[in-house]
């Protein structure tokens, strides 16, 4: 596949010392990650807790987890959610596209499903929320992530990106980011990497801080959110 060797190309450069470009931002946007996230964390950590708590409580497995997701670089990364999925959620999503074809189209579009039956109640609650997005607080210390930039997406989605995969390659992936308050899965596929290039292309820590804005009530109105 065309990104699969875009990837490995990256790959390969990064190990023959070949010196890479830098994400966008610099060491200002660097800084204000290593800043922001240590204040979440710390201000956040009684909420961590409950939410920790919630989800043991619901069957028993895995509090955290960690999707392949493509970050700078073709870089691959553990990107961390609290879990919101019944523990076999493979093998439940692909026995529910096995009987229900028409909801495969949905699938392959947006990598999405409006009524996905892996989702736990209390699963349900924190997507609508976006409260499974914060461990990703510990990607941005790691340096994988970014408090704003693209949403990190796996290989097949990459895919979708076409020409504009070389943007969402160039920076970090972000916690929030235009997508994500421009109305997230209400809109098309074509239109978040539309946001995505735009971001790319128009970057400032004016827009950083805009988007961070914007993002509190985006969330609390779950406007296109599951």
């Amino acid at each position: 596949m065309k990104y699969a060797a875009k990837l490995a190309s990256l790959s390969l450069r990064s190990r023959s010392g070949c010196k890479a470009q830098p994400p966008i931002g610099g060491a200002i946007k660097r800084g204000f990650d290593i800043v922001g996230a240590s204040a979440g964390l710390l201000l956040l950590s009684p909420l961590l807790m409950m939410l920790a708590a919630l989800v043991k409580a619901t069957d028993g497995g895995s509090i955290v987890y960690g999707h392949r997701r493509i970050g700078r670089h073709g870089k691959v990364f553990r990107c961390l959610k609290f879990r919101t999925m019944v523990q076999n959620g493979d093998q439940v999503l692909a026995d529910y596209l096995a009987r229900n074809p028409h909801m495969r189209e949905e699938w392959e579009a947006t990598r999405k499903l409006q009524d996905d039956p892996r989702i736990t109640r209390v699963g349900s609650v924190l997507r609508k929320l976006s409260l499974d997005e914060l461990p990703q607080l510990v990607n941005i210390l790691r340096g994988e992530m970014s408090i704003v930039g693209p949403r990190p997406v796996v290989q097949d989605e990459l895919e979708l990106y076409g020409p504009a995969a070389d943007y969402y390659l160039s920076t970090r992936p972000g916690l929030t980011g235009l997508w994500q308050v421009s109305g997230r899965n209400d809109v098309s596929y074509n239109a978040r990497v539309a946001f995505d290039r735009h971001y790319v292309e128009n970057w400032s820590f004016t827009f950083d801080l805009k988007i961070i804005a914007k993002t509190v009530p985006a969330v609390l109105s779950s406007r296109g959110s599951y």
